[in-house]
């Protein structure tokens, strides 16, 4: 069965010709609500997916809004749960810090705290900060990780028992650093038909195959982490060819198309703001442009104000980048195969999420660009830029790194047959990826420690999300809180206070205004001022969490 077959091509499409099925058309299986003591009252704790796509918009899936093929993501969305407010934290490694500890980054990254030395053999990461598989072991859990790492020492010596690791971010046909249980491979030929969102699936699904054989009786944790739709912007060219013409409208329509979707499905409840004409990228590589040439634009400017070179060029980008995120998902769909084949699927907790917005960086790395060669081929080095990542983000301001909502929103889809019966529904609850350690870790029916290694734990910042798997608005947080490159924010219910790097704050009202277009500072100035306050207590503690063990 190809992977884009494994489920009906039903779609969330909106207007699109793509018409939403219905509930009784899907064959749904309604089982009993299961409430959190489940893991615990059962006779093994549930398996665990954890799914990464790679600076992927808040509106490039089907299920969110977006034109790309995404049907094994969408059929999932369909039949578990779409949280509208879940949060990352802004780039890549914070988040995946955030997902496999429970903390904030700057809590177990001690590089990240002024005042820390680097010298004495200390780690990045405090002692008492262990990665969510070695806690998972003392329920007997397998643990697998395939795909992009960017955490501090190696997955074997975090609890896992196998990895395919990707350490080569600049190639997608060609890797030179990627390694398999700590073995380094041999970096792919020119004709060997490589893709690593292809190989990133096919390892996970060999790790599921051996633990079917032999460790069938055993609960797992599988953490995917594809790279996809990070730059380069690279994808096979049958796959590009699907969306070769789809973004010659440019990106003023999509970003109307998609906010219009969004609102008809749900999932928000504002338009998206005007693409901020002068945000660029948040770095400048001046060499990029000249190895780009002029058909690159530095800004997200009208598109009919472009030239007819600039207009080809950035449609060609996008839809390299919608290529790869449809290529991620057939792949998703050979790993979901591989859960149904294993007998794995109903007793499976699958989420999927973003690490963080899409990115509007330029730059030119790796292997260099050739401008003649094909748009998404190996000798091309292209990154979306500003115009389509405000597209992407759709309906929210600014990018990567930014911790407005553009670059910390992320769709987060979870389903679990045996455990989620509301299927098809939304969550508004805002969520964080710190949550992620404090559910799976009640599904598997165990406490948080207190200490380990002998060094005490700070209180873990998140909230289980089992709650929210029967019924919205069942936890909620005391406050959320962003920091990164200067980059800071802080939400407490629905208000959020939040700055650029070396620019003032604001302040939003999400629930009226999740676009961040009404900055509400000077007819709340009291209110903005707790918030301030609330926000540098909470830096405080943060970073006596992260120097903690050096005190013991």
């Amino acid at each position: 069965m190809p992977a884009d077959q494994w489920i009906p091509k039903s779609r969330f499409r909106g207007g699109l010709a793509y018409g939403i099925m219905a509930l009784a058309g899907l064959g749904m299986i309604l089982l009993p609500r299961l409430t959190p003591a489940f893991a615990a009252e059962g006779p093994r704790p549930p398996n665990v997916v954890v799914i990464l796509a790679d600076d992927m918009g808040y509106s490039d899936l089907g299920c969110h809004g977006g034109e790309i093929r995404t049907p094994n993501l969408d059929r999932l969305a369909e039949r578990g749960l779409r949280f509208t407010q879940c949060y990352n934290s802004a780039r890549c490694w914070p988040s995946r810090a955030a997902i496999m500890t429970g903390y904030y980054a700057q809590q177990v990254r001690r590089d990240t705290v002024p005042g820390v030395p680097r010298t004495g053999g200390q780690g990045v990461r405090p002692a008492w900060a262990p990665l969510l598989p070695e806690l998972l072991r003392s329920k007997d859990y397998r643990n697998y990780h395939s795909g992009k790492w960017h955490i501090d020492k190696q997955p074997l010596l975090c609890g896992f028992d196998h990895s395919y690791k990707l350490d080569d971010h600049d190639r997608f046909f060609r890797p030179k650093r990627h390694d398999l249980d700590g073995r380094p491979l041999p970096q792919p030929g020119e004709t060997d038909g490589f893709y690593v969102t292809d190989a990133i699936a096919r390892h996970a699904v060999e790790m599921l195959q051996e633990h079917r054989r032999d460790h069938g009786d055993r609960p797992f944790f599988l953490y995917l982490c594809f790279t996809s739709p990070h730059f380069p912007l690279q994808a096979p060219e049958e796959v590009i060819a699907r969306y070769r013409d789809v973004y010659k409208q440019g990106w003023n329509r999509i970003q109307e198309a998609r906010g219009r979707r969004l609102l008809e499905l749900g999932l928000v409840s504002n338009p998206p703001p005007a693409m901020e004409l002068q945000v660029g990228p948040p770095y400048f590589f001046p060499d990029a442009f000249e190895k780009l040439g002029p058909a690159e634009v530095a800004k997200p400017l009208p598109w009919d104000e472009l030239t007819p070179e600039q207009q080809a060029f950035q449609a060609a980008k996008m839809a390299v980048h919608a290529a790869m995120v449809d290529r991620m998902d057939q792949n998703v769909g050979r790993v979901f195969s591989q859960l149904q084949e294993m007998g794995a699927w109903e007793d499976t907790l699958i989420l999927f999420a973003s690490d963080n917005g899409a990115s509007a960086e330029i730059m030119v790395r790796g292997d260099g660009h050739d401008p003649n060669a094909p748009p998404g081929s190996g000798k091309t080095f292209l990154c979306l830029g500003p115009g389509w990542s405000s597209a992407a983000n759709t309906p929210f301001r600014r990018h990567k790194t930014w911790v407005h909502e553009g670059g910390i929103s992320t769709p987060l889809i979870a389903h679990w047959p045996r455990g989620i019966s509301a299927g098809g529904e939304l969550r508004h609850t805002p969520v964080h990826f710190i949550d992620v350690v404090p559910t799976v870790l009640e599904l598997a029916g165990l406490d948080p420690p207190k200490e380990w290694g002998g060094v005490a734990r700070p209180p873990m910042p998140g909230k289980s999300l089992l709650p929210l798997f029967a019924k919205d608005g069942t936890v909620d947080h005391d406050y959320l809180w962003w920091l990164h490159e200067g980059n800071r924010a802080i939400r407490v219910g629905d208000w959020k206070l939040v700055a650029a790097r070396d620019e003032p704050w604001e302040l939003y009202n999400l629930r009226e205004d999740r676009g961040e277009s009404r900055n509400l500072i000077e007819e709340h100035p009291d209110r903005a001022a707790r918030l301030q306050s609330l926000w540098e207590e909470a830096w405080d503690r943060i970073q006596a969490d992260a120097k903690s063990d050096l005190k013991q």
